[in-house]
């Protein structure tokens, strides 16, 4: 029996992480995080909650050489309620989200 042979092609692993089935992949997968972002949101007003978003990028990543998914929030006080300030303490939604979503 003969031994297989292969040989990676670089153009070809740089195709397939910017392919049309690895970014809905991402994009499923960031969908799983938004919707678990909405759950574990405090809900004051009630805006912060409704600004997550999804944006598929075709070519992200540090090198921009793969697709990806970023989940955000447009909420004027999003980061405050992410980060947290002085006077209010950081809930960490989207890092909590991310760490138990995404899979």
């Amino acid at each position: 029996m003969a031994a297989a042979r292969f040989k990676m092609s670089k153009r070809g692993v740089g195709q397939l992480l910017r392919s049309e089935p690895v970014l809905a992949e991402m994009v499923r997968r960031a969908e799983v995080i938004k919707g678990v972002a909405e759950g574990i949101a405090p809900t004051d007003s009630g805006q912060y909650r409704a600004s997550f978003f999804v944006r598929p990028v075709r070519r992200g990543g540090r090198r921009k050489d793969r697709a990806v998914a970023i989940v955000g929030n447009r909420a004027p006080h999003g980061a405050h309620v992410e980060y947290g300030t002085e006077r209010v303490q950081a809930h960490h939604v989207l890092l909590r989200a991310a760490q138990a979503g995404g899979r």
